[in-house]
């Protein structure tokens, strides 16, 4: 089992690297963007913030952008959170199905492991992967308050942080579900899943039909904007996402356990 997570990890380590640069690195850049933009911003604090739908969309009718913790939440948090959500389902959309999309199965389980056994190490180097995906963006984040001189918002960071750690273990573990329930791989499909629930959480702000249903959104428990306004998640929210990643989890291991693999 063990032997199977560290193959796993070797084998992704360049696919985390490349994502966590790129999410990681795109919100360190716009950080930094922020003292060369500040009089722009300020300047454009109030007509933004009295745009309607679209404030209210990307959180600018709950900070200000000319802070810089406002202009952290509604532009490095979209960042993030998109990019994230589309890196957890990329990441596990392909650990289960790429088995027998590639033939790999027919070697992998003939080994003396329980084929629960492997697909409780794919799991867990995805969360694995997850973490330090998070670790390291957040490093960056924290360097760019740093060099700017700026005084980090550690609680607000923290609840962000570990926010966007649960919607990815969420949106991972249905790709995970997807990945199990195909021969093969379906990273369209995934990273579709992925956009779908980002533009439902969007929805979800901007219509007030929908504002009641937002808490079934993984985007939810992660909001840059009500964090950092220190706003709560909406009721339910958490639970619901712990419970959804448990279950597509466990429909994964029952799914994958019990088909019978393409040769």
């Amino acid at each position: 089992m063990s032997a199977i997570f560290k193959q796993e990890l070797k084998l992704n380590l360049r696919s985390i690297l490349i994502w966590t640069l790129t999410v990681g690195g795109l919100g360190f850049i716009c950080i930094l963007m922020y003292t060369s933009m500040e009089g722009e911003v300020m300047e454009m604090a109030d007509s933004f913030s009295r745009m309607g739908a679209f404030s209210d969309a990307f959180g600018m009718s709950t900070l200000s952008i000319a802070t810089i913790a406002g202009f952290f939440a509604t532009e490095v948090g979209t960042v993030h959170g998109l990019g994230s959500a589309m890196f957890a389902a990329f990441f596990a959309s392909a650990m289960l199905s790429k088995e027998e999309d590639g033939h790999t199965g027919e070697f992998l389980y003939s080994l003396p492991v329980a084929r629960w056994k492997a697909v409780a190490a794919k799991g867990i180097a995805i969360l694995t992967g997850l973490i330090l995906f998070t670790l390291v963006c957040g490093a960056f984040y924290v360097l760019g308050f740093v060099c700017l001189g700026e005084e980090i918002p550690g609680e607000e960071m923290a609840r962000f942080l570990l926010g966007m750690l649960l919607m990815n273990a969420e949106i991972a573990s249905i790709s995970f579900l997807v990945s199990a329930a195909s021969a093969k791989t379906r990273m369209g499909l995934a990273l579709g899943i992925s956009l779908i629930i980002y533009v439902y959480d969007i929805m979800g702000r901007v219509l007030p039909s929908m504002k009641d249903w937002l808490f079934l959104g993984p985007f939810s428990v992660a909001n840059a904007s009500e964090i950092f306004a220190k706003m709560e998640a909406p009721k339910y929210s958490i639970p619901v996402a712990v419970c959804v990643t448990l279950a597509a989890a466990a429909g994964a291991f029952l799914v994958y356990t019990r088909k019978d693999l393409a040769s």
